[in-house]
């Protein structure tokens, strides 16, 4: 059986439609292949794109695609959102089927040494690909963003693991890694107070005592007026989306502030969201193996 390979980079571009067009090319119409889902998001000035695929044509694909992002995107005219520290600002490879971890990390190793070769860009491994412990955790790595990474990178232990030592002019710094499949999910508040976002944030996310396996951060949405909660669950198995959701409305009413609505971004596993069904409808004893669409043979 043919081993089956998802990745979902992350590019800073969420607003230029012809850059995204380009970026998104080499996903399209190739063998062993396929585009799943493209999202932009215009506030945070971001692109972000699930493809599956064999591991080698997932591979040859994805360096095509940094090449395009690298040569359109220029960090030190860009204004968004998201934290970011490269016009490919991360690559993530998650296992499907037929796949192990280990392969994975493999495939992202490949993907880091090539593309450094080619672009001459500096590479961080990450998650189950890192090269260390400190530099498992994205958010430690992404530290200073584009505008600090230089000076950051002057640090021995901030060397990147392929590529030159200093960043590239305008491409900045990428990281690229293996892991679990990440739930990106975003809950929006009826206020336009940034503050309020940050200090709920600050109580959900794991490394200030809040929820295992939830990283969050306040963000502003200008065209909307209003502020929303991101978030990113790096292992729904162990940490539910509704219990993320409900301990933002538990802290929201410390403001006088209410949920507004809530957004995936990009695609979610099933059974992430099955769980979350059972718990608001109280279904007891429920499971993935009733949903029709898992007992389909196509």
């Amino acid at each position: 059986m043919n081993k089956i390979l998802e990745c979902v980079p992350n590019f800073s571009e969420g607003r230029n439609r012809e850059n995204i067009a380009k970026i998104i090319a080499p996903f399209k119409d190739k063998a062993g292949i396929r585009l799943l889902d493209t999202q932009r998001d215009e506030d945070h000035n971001r692109l972000v794109v699930t493809v599956i695929g064999t591991p080698e044509a997932l591979k040859t694909a994805m360096i095509e695609a940094m090449g395009e992002a690298i040569a359109v995107i220029d960090l030190r005219r860009h204004q968004g959102q998201h934290p970011r520290m490269g016009a490919v600002d991360v690559v993530p490879f998650i296992p499907v089927k037929d796949i192990t971890m280990a392969e994975a990390v493999d495939i992202s190793k490949a993907v880091a040494a090539e593309a450094s070769r080619q672009y001459n860009l500096p590479v961080f491994l990450y998650e189950a690909s890192a090269s260390r412990p400190e530099r498992r955790n994205l958010a430690a790595i992404r530290k200073g963003q584009f505008e600090g990474m230089a000076e950051k990178m002057k640090a021995p232990e901030w060397m990147p693991d392929y590529g030159p030592p200093e960043i590239h002019p305008s491409a900045g710094v990428t990281a690229v890694g293996a892991r679990m499949p990440l739930v990106a999910f975003n809950v929006n508040l009826d206020t336009d107070r940034l503050d309020i976002a940050d200090g709920i944030a600050r109580r959900a996310r794991h490394i200030n005592g809040g929820l295992r396996y939830c990283k969050a951060m306040g963000v502003r949405l200008q065209d909307r007026g209003i502020v929303q909660v991101s978030i990113n669950m790096t292992d729904y198995t162990q940490t539910a989306l509704y219990q993320a959701f409900e301990l933002i409305r538990i802290e929201a009413r410390r403001y006088g502030v209410n949920v507004v609505g809530s957004e995936i971004v990009g695609l979610v596993p099933m059974a992430a969201l099955v769980d979350t069904a059972a718990y608001y409808l109280g279904l007891e004893d429920f499971s993935a193996e009733q949903v029709l669409e898992t007992r389909l043979e196509i």
